[in-house]
C-alpha cells in the first residue's frame, strides 16, 4: 500500500514577501538587545488619530460588536463619498463604495470579481510585490512591464502595445505615488493611460493608497478621469491605522454586487470597530498633515544625507515614504547587503528584489515613516558602517 502524500498546493508556491522577512529577522536581533532602526516597512510610526481613538473606546464601551453589511456601514460608506467631493470633487455615490479588511482584501476582491483564471494583468517592475503574488494565488498572470528614466518610471500605452503582442491583457494595475519608488504620474499620463484602457476594455486598478502622502506632484485619482476604473485605498498609510486592518474599493456599478457576493463568503464583513474609529479619522485632517509634515521633513533629511554618505543614485520622491536607492557602487547583491546593514549597521532596509525580481538586486528601499530621529541616527549607522 502506497503512503499518501500530502503537499501544498501548486498556487501556494509564490515567492516570500521579503521586507516582512526582514522585520521578522529585525525583530529577533532586538529580542536579543540589538537597536534596529526600522526603514524595511511602509509603516507610520504615528498612532491612529485621536478622533479615531477616541471613537473606538466609545464603541467598545457601549457592548457588542458584529457583523455588518459586506460593503461596509452606512455612515463610512456615505463619510467617503464626502471624501471625494472634497478632496476631488468627484461625486461618487456611496453605494459604489467598499470598506474591506485592508487594501490586501480589496486587492483580493478586485482581482476575482474582474478577472478569470488565466487572465493576463500588466503591473509594474519595480512594484509592490504583493501584487504578483496575489495574482499568481488566485491562478492569474502578472505581467510586469520594466519602466524606468526615459517615463519617468511610468507604465504608458506603448508598454501595453507590447505586452499585448505577447499575449491579451485583462488589466492593468497603477500605483501613484507608486511603492517602492514614491514616484507619481503626471496628470495627463494618468489620463491617457486610463482612456487608453477604457477604449480597449481593459480593466484599469488603481491603488490609491499613498494618496495624501505627495510632496512634489499633483495628486490625481483615476476617478476624476472615468468611472470604470477601480479604486483600492487604505487607512493604513496617510491614516496611521496599519494595524486596524481597514480600507475601500471604489467600484463601476456593474462590479458592486459580484464583488459584495464574494466578500459575504470570504470576510463576511470587514471588523465593525475599524469601520466605527476609521469614520471619524477622515475628519482628522489637521493632525494628519502635522505627522505628513513629519515624513516630508525626513524626506528632505535623507535627500540630502543618503548622497553625502554614498547613495546618489535615487529615483524621484514624489509621494509615499519611500526612497528607492541604487546599491550598485556597494554591491550588485541587495539581499545580502540588506542583510549585513541590518547586522552590521543596525539598519533594516527592504532589497530590491522584493520589488524587481530582474533589476532590484542593484537597489535597496528605505522608508522614511518613521521618527525624524530615528532617521538621523539611520544616517550616522549607515556612514558609519560605509567607511
Amino acid at each position: 500500500m502506497n503512503t499518501p502524500v500530502f503537499s501544498p498546493s501548486k498556487r501556494s508556491e509564490v515567492a516570500p514577501f521579503i521586507a516582512m522577512d526582514v522585520l521578522s529577522e529585525a525583530a529577533k536581533l532586538e529580542a536579543q538587545g540589538r537597536s534596529i532602526v526600522h526603514m524595511e516597512v511602509g509603516q507610520p510610526s504615528a498612532p491612529a488619530p485621536k478622533a479615531a481613538l477616541s471613537a473606538a473606546t466609545e464603541a467598545l464601551k457601549h457592548g457588542r460588536l458584529g457583523y455588518t453589511e459586506a460593503l461596509g456601514i452606512k455612515p463610512l460608506r456615505t463619510a467617503l463619498s464626502d471624501h471625494y467631493r472634497h478632496t476631488y470633487g468627484v461625486n461618487v455615490s456611496a453605494e459604489r463604495i467598499m470598506a474591506t479588511t485592508g487594501s490586501s482584501a480589496g486587492f483580493n476582491l478586485a482581482f476575482l470579481a474582474a478577472f478569470d483564471p488565466g487572465d493576463r494583468i500588466v503591473l509594474t517592475a519595480p512594484g509592490y510585490p504583493a501584487y504578483r503574488n496575489i495574482l499568481k494565488a488566485l491562478g492569474l498572470i502578472p505581467v510586469e512591464v520594466e519602466v524606468g528614466s526615459d517615463t519617468r518610471w511610468c507604465l504608458t500605452p506603448e508598454h501595453l502595445e507590447a505586452a499585448r503582442r505577447e499575449g491579451p491583457i485583462r488589466g492593468v494595475l497603477v500605483a501613484s505615488p507608486a511603492n517602492p519608488t514614491g514616484t507619481m504620474m503626471s496628470a495627463e499620463a494618468l489620463d491617457t493611460l486610463i482612456h487608453y484602457c477604457d477604449d480597449e476594455g481593459i480593466w484599469f486598478i488603481s491603488d490609491e493608497i499613498y494618496h495624501g502622502l505627495d510632496y512634489a506632484g499633483e495628486q490625481k485619482t483615476a476617478l476624476q478621469t472615468s468611472e470604470k476604473v477601480i479604486i483600492i485605498n487604505s487607512f493604513s498609510k496617510y491614516y496611521c491605522m496599519t494595524g486596524w486592518r481597514i480600507g475601500w474599493m471604489v467600484l463601476p456599478e456593474q462590479l458592486v454586487r459580484p464583488t459584495e457576493r464574494i466578500a459575504q463568503s470570504l470576510y463576511i464583513s470587514p471588523p465593525e470597530l475599524s469601520q466605527i474609529a476609521a469614520t471619524s479619522a477622515l475628519g482628522a485632517v489637521q493632525e494628519l498633515e502635522a505627522v505628513k509634515a513629519g515624513y516630508a521633513a525626513n524626506r528632505t533629511l535623507l535627500l540630502e544625507g543618503l548622497p553625502a554618505i554614498g547613495f546618489d543614485k535615487l529615483l524621484p520622491v514624489d509621494g509615499a515614504f519611500y526612497i528607492y536607492a541604487d546599491i550598485s557602487r556597494f554591491s550588485s547583491n541587495s539581499l545580502k547587503f540588506a542583510k549585513r546593514i541590518l547586522h552590521e549597521a543596525g539598519v533594516a532596509a527592504t532589497p530590491g528584489v522584493d520589488f524587481d525580481p530582474v533589476h532590484g538586486h542593484e537597489f535597496l528601499r528605505f522608508s522614511f515613516a518613521g521618527a525624524h530621529e530615528d532617521m538621523k541616527s539611520a544616517l550616522e549607522r549607515l556612514s558609519g558602517f560605509l567607511g
